[in-house]
């Protein structure tokens, strides 16, 4: 179509691609070199320094030929991989790595349990003894506290064994309190043994220790004093007394776990010589040692209730059906009442409740006049 003034359109006609064409680009900038990139961020991260190192000369590289950008990100991405490295092969070198892991693991171990030793009070933070333990604090014995420390041990070396494993091995504990709190009599019934042992976390980082410990079972309840009873407290008539009663103990735990006599015969009958044996043992003891004047009687007494009690467990040990194993073992155990082990004891200055009799607590008295009423 002709323009007004008779020329022709210089632009073609509407929809022509000339009236579209881009205008003339300018050149493209020149691209920053990737390795440049690469070496810089690797050095701030502080990560696999001898990578980074490489990224940035071959960055410094592919620059020169190429004509490209990121000459100073690659010098600096160089200079903070090559410090990082150097830093290493120092760390390396004079073995500092091992110290510092060193440190990271006696961090570890000192926040679980490790950091206890035997006869130490201590509270915790996060957990109870029955679970989970963190932050543990030692404080003194004379106050209230949550647990109290009465052996240690080290489980062997090598990969983490299980849980189950672990736990198993740690009930090694009920076996070592005799030797810290020598007087059963004296423990509170709501106190039991517990164990701090490894984690498989904590055991990856050397924890192999098992610390036992003395706590209450009663929710929120705290102990108060310590519950040790051994050399380092008792004297020694205490001792020798506690040391021959333990005797007599273990020879009656050791009954065999059968619902019935008649199940285990021949075990029952072993037991029977075992306890026989075990109260000549404490029998002699009574009668020999040096006692104190006030506590002479009182032993003279026990000990002829025990010599009375031995020839009925020999029986017992020589019965020949269950039947006569029983009119033995009926006879024999009346003569171990606990009751009868009360003024020895007093003489001593001993506990003289006996455990699991339901003794009340200060103030129960009180608490149960209230629930009469």
């Amino acid at each position: 179509m002709p323009t007004p003034y008779g020329a022709p359109n210089p632009y073609g006609p509407y929809g022509s691609p000339a009236l579209y064409a881009p205008p003339t680009p300018y050149a493209p900038p020149t691209p920053t070199n990737p390795f440049a990139i690469a070496s810089l961020i690797t050095g701030i991260l502080c990560c696999l320094p001898g990578v980074g190192l490489l990224l940035g000369l071959v960055a410094l590289l592919q620059i020169r030929k190429r004509g490209q950008r990121g000459r100073a990100v690659a010098v600096v991405g160089s200079a903070l991989s090559g410090g990082g490295l150097a830093l290493a092969v120092l760390l390396v070198t004079t073995g500092a790595t091992g110290w510092m892991w060193q440190g990271v693991k006696d961090g570890v171990r000192e926040n679980v349990n490790l950091s206890l030793a035997k006869g130490d009070c201590f509270d915790s933070v996060g957990g109870d003894l029955g679970g989970a333990v963190h932050d543990i604090r030692t404080v003194p014995c004379e106050g209230a506290h949550e647990g109290e420390v009465f052996a240690t041990f080290t489980l062997k070396d090598g990969p983490y064994p299980g849980d189950d494993t672990v736990t198993a091995a740690a009930e090694r504990c009920v076996g070592l309190l005799d030797a810290y709190a020598m007087d059963a009599w004296a423990l509170p019934d709501d106190v039991d043994v517990f164990h701090l042992s490894p984690s498989r976390g904590t055991w990856s980082l050397g924890d192999r220790g098992v610390t036992c410990v003395l706590g209450s079972t009663t929710e929120g309840r705290t102990l108060t004093g310590s519950l040790r009873a051994d050399e380092t407290t008792l004297d020694a008539h205490q001792v020798a007394y506690l040391k021959g009663a333990h005797v007599l103990n273990t020879a009656l735990e050791s009954e065999p776990d059968t619902e019935l006599v008649e199940d285990d015969l021949p075990g029952h009958k072993a037991w029977a010589r075992r306890v026989s044996t075990a109260l000549g043992t404490w029998s002699h003891t009574l009668r020999t040692h040096p006692w104190p004047a006030a506590a002479r009687a009182p032993m003279a007494d026990l000990a002829a209730r025990l010599d009375k009690a031995r020839p009925l467990w020999d029986k017992a040990a020589r019965a020949t059906d269950a039947d006569a194993f029983y009119v033995s073992y009926d006879a024999a155990f009346t003569l171990l009442d606990q009751d009868a082990d009360i003024p020895a004891r007093k003489s001593l200055k001993l506990a003289t409740t006996p455990p699991g009799s339901g003794a009340q607590e200060p103030g129960d008295d009180a608490a149960d006049e209230e629930a009469e009423v």
